[in-house]
Order: structure tokens, then C-alpha cells, then sequence
């Protein structure tokens, strides 16, 4: 696949056009496909995530545009923009490249119009990020403890327990005495979790601990940056339920006027804000008379 110019581009900015935003993390390929037309929101024409599982990320994310340009019965050419964020600089067919945090907010906005902070929660770290009514980013900050408050971290904790990272939320939610955790060392807090078990403390005691030790880090990072309001959970653990649960909790606790929410569809947030950004550089082209689409290589 490559990006070429199209011919066939909108010439103006209120034609309709089909633009694909790919969010290239290090767990998982996100996408998401747009159609503009005459109303202010976009339709949302298809939603994807696929676990990349130790296969080649560049691979992942060919099969993954193919796949979807079928089940649309779409062409390359029929896109007008591919954008891509994260990891996607690799992607030889993108049209244009844009930073996680622009696309982050704006795709939290798209899915939660008052959020005005966005809580990125990925596979390696966990980034804060504030953001006004228009997307425009106001201020950012990372989380500089190692892995233990990942993803990846939750994962492993997931394998040692015998629980799938899906059962995790739930699990976590019917805790009756959570167990602190307090290592932010991720191969400490390991072995913290494997004394646990010999103590025989329960599975859901052990995740809702952690899920605390968590949540209380990342309050204090938005906290640091001055967050107030709707913060919107994003990335690969926007799903996990008790994770929002105990950042809910921590700010209550914290009197932090924080409201946390998630969204069905958050952890395709920064694909979102790639197709939302990539269509408005297709509105840009478009009004100058160019534009550019996806096609196969010669």
C-alpha cells in the first residue's frame, strides 16, 4: 500500500469524503472510518481494534485497512485521507502522520463532548492531557514510574492470577477487603502479588488493591497538571471497570473535583482523533482542488 494523489478528490469542502484514522500502539491497531457529508458530525462507518499478538505491527495494520475496505466494499482510492497516530509512522500508506496527544483529545471531545481532560492509559505508560472546548491542547504530562502502572503490568498480573484482562474489571468490583499494593516497581509489585496468593488472599482483593495503587498515581498526575471536571478514560484499559471505579473512588476521597468517565468506544479514541484531524487536512486540500487517497503500489 502507498499514498498517492488522487484525482478524484473533493474540490469542495463540503463534499463528501471517507477518511480512515489508524492508531498504532504496542498492543493493538486501532481504526476507525468516517464519511463527512452534508450534517455537522460525521457517520461512523466502521470501528476495528486488533490485538498485534507478537506478529509485525506493519502487517497487522495492512491486513486490518484491507479487511475493512472489504467488509465496506470500498477501494483505496475511495479514501480521501488516511491518517495515522502512535506508532504509525511505519505505515507506508498514510497520508499524514499526527502526535498522540492532538489526536487523543480530539477524539476524547468527539466521544465526550465535556470532557476537557483526557486520561490516555496505554500498554507501557499513562499520559494526562487537558484540552479546551475546540481539542486544543492545554497541557500534558506522563507518568515517569516504570510499568507498574500499565497495561502490560495489569497483564502480567492477569497471567500469573489464571484471569483474562477482560474478567479483570468485574473481578475487581466484588473485592470485600483489597489488599494495598504499594511497589511502584512493576517486578516488585509481582512479587508483592505472589506473596498475596500464598497468604491466600483472593484474586478480586488483590486486582481491586492494585487497581488503587493505580488510581491514586494517576489522580495525582492530573492533579499536578490542575485538572478539574469531565476526564475522559481513553487507551487500552478505558474498558476495565473497576479501574474507573477506583479512580471514581480516589477522587471522591481526594474531594478532587474530578467526574471521571468512559466511553464504549474509548480505546479507538486516538483512531478517532486521527480520521477527525485527517479530515480536516482533506477539507484544506479539497478547497485548494487536491487531495490524496490510499492506493496500491505499482
Amino acid at each position: 500500500m502507498t499514498a498517492t494523489l488522487a484525482t478524484n478528490a473533493p474540490t469542495r469542502e463540503t463534499s463528501k469524503q471517507r477518511v480512515a484514522g489508524i492508531d498504532v500502539g504496542t498492543a493493538a491497531v486501532k481504526m476507525v472510518v468516517l464519511e463527512e457529508g452534508a450534517s455537522e458530525r460525521p457517520a461512523v462507518l466502521s470501528t476495528r481494534s486488533e490485538r498485534i499478538r507478537r506478529r509485525d505491527p506493519k502487517r497487522v495494520v495492512e491486513e486490518l485497512f484491507d479487511e475493512v475496505l472489504a467488509t465496506l466494499a470500498l477501494r483505496p482510492a475511495d479514501i480521501s485521507y488516511v491518517a495515522t497516530t502512535g506508532e504509525g509512522e511505519m505505515v507506508s500508506f498514510r497520508t499524514g502522520h499526527f502526535y498522540g496527544m492532538t489526536t487523543h483529545a480530539r477524539g476524547g471531545l468527539f466521544l465526550e463532548p465535556e470532557a476537557r481532560a483526557v486520561l490516555d492509559i496505554g500498554a507501557l505508560h499513562c499520559r494526562g492531557i487537558s484540552m479546551d472546548e475546540r481539542s486544543r491542547v492545554l497541557g500534558y504530562r506522563m507518568t515517569s514510574q516504570c510499568a507498574s502502572g500499565s497495561g502490560q503490568f495489569l497483564e502480567n498480573i492477569c497471567r500469573y492470577l489464571g484471569v483474562s484482562l477482560e474478567e479483570i474489571g468485574p473481578l475487581s468490583l466484588q473485592a470485600d477487603k483489597p489488599e494495598p499494593c504499594s511497589s511502584i516497581c512493576a517486578v516488585l509489585a509481582e512479587t508483592d502479588v505472589i506473596n498475596m496468593v500464598s497468604r491466600g488472599i483472593s484474586a478480586p482483593n488483590i486486582i481491586q488493591g492494585i487497581h488503587q495503587s493505580m488510581a491514586g498515581r494517576y489522580l495525582k498526575l492530573l492533579s499536578s497538571m490542575g485538572t478539574s471536571g469531565v476526564v475522559l478514560v481513553t487507551g487500552g484499559l478505558a474498558a476495565d471497570v473497576g479501574l474507573v471505579s477506583a479512580l471514581s473512588e480516589a477522587a471522591a476521597g481526594a474531594k478532587n473535583a474530578i467526574e471521571f468517565r468512559n466511553h464504549p468506544e474509548s480505546v479507538l479514541a486516538g483512531a478517532y482523533g486521527a480520521a477527525l484531524w485527517g479530515a480536516f487536512r482533506a477539507r484544506k486540500l479539497g478547497a485548494m482542488g487536491l487531495g490524496f487517497a490510499a492506493g496500491q503500489a505499482a
